[in-house]
């Protein structure tokens, strides 16, 4: 038996690079399936190695740290949350994405890809998220601008690339390790992403440890998130929720609720609130859905 992590995975079979660096391509034993488990990418795993012309096999996948279903892989440590210029960008599915993070204890990092094409959609980013404690760092893969700073930040972590297509995920990539990777360009007609990755792959390069991961426009809250659970996972209103009338203030419309007027002070972005409300609301209407 022998441990290693998941680098790919592609028609049932798994490429396992192990503690020594090598590759095996494995199968998973049939009782993942019979549980309806499904091995992903980023998993650490015991597995038997091949033999001769016989197939070896992964026999046991060891816990998860983290986990995510679309895009589905496991382990990752740092999210990486990458907006652009062009596209424009949807803050909707980043604030999404930093549900997802805190609800798993992952590290997010917002980047703000092609400021060479704009600065000051970068500035109104900052200026957004600074007040919910999330770092936003304005780069672009083209010129190497915040390269350095970026790169330094993913030491130690399994980082996860995520948002829309076209905002030019894979070309950081390329630029952070040197692996060519397919890209795409805007299409300018719908300015929208076309999409370029078609697999989850673990690019480990030069100290780096990156999944380049399948472009996505659309994430759901949680299955597990109830909606009064959702504020809990917005930092920039714990320092005022408590200050709200009632206990279990909402936030969406209840008098004397401080984190809306926090919000009306500018010491919560007006926009993160306004999206915190739809959220809030989806998730109601999907609970009604439940009981009706």
């Amino acid at each position: 038996m022998a441990e290693g992590r998941i680098i790919e995975g592609r028609g049932g079979l798994y490429t396992v690079r192990d503690t020594g660096g090598n590759r095996h391509v494995l199968r998973a034993k049939n009782r993942f399936r019979r549980k309806n488990i499904t091995p992903l990418v980023g998993d650490l795993v015991v597995f038997t190695p091949t033999r001769g012309e016989e197939h070896g096999w992964i026999s046991e996948i060891l816990p998860r740290s983290s986990q995510s279903i679309r895009p589905p892989v496991a382990n990752i440590t740092q999210l990486v949350i990458t907006l652009a210029t062009e596209p424009p960008p949807d803050l909707m599915l980043a604030d999404k994405l930093l549900l997802f993070a805190f609800g798993q204890q992952i590290v997010p990092l917002i980047v703000v890809n092609k400021v060479d094409m704009g600065p000051p959609l970068a500035l109104e980013i900052k200026s957004a998220y600074d007040l919910a404690g999330v770092p936003v760092l304005p780069l672009s893969a083209q010129t190497g601008e915040g390269l350095g700073v970026l790169k330094a930040s993913m030491a130690g972590h399994i980082t996860c690339f995520a948002g829309q297509s076209g905002v030019g995920k894979s070309t950081l990539i390329m630029a952070l390790t040197g692996i060519a990777l397919e890209t795409g360009e805007i299409s300018w007609k719908i300015k929208r992403g076309k999409q370029t990755t078609r697999h989850i792959s673990l690019i480990e390069q030069g100290g780096l440890q990156v999944l380049d991961t399948p472009g996505f426009s659309m994430l759901d809250l949680p299955e597990d998130l109830e909606p009064e659970e959702i504020s809990l996972r917005y930092p920039d209103f714990t320092p005022y929720s408590a200050q709200c009338r009632f206990s279990a203030c909402l936030h969406d419309q209840e008098p004397d609720c401080a984190v809306d007027k926090a919000a009306r002070n500018g010491q919560i972005d007006p926009g993160r609130l306004a999206r915190y409300r739809e959220l809030l609301n989806h998730g109601q209407e999907k609970r009604r859905a439940r009981y009706d």
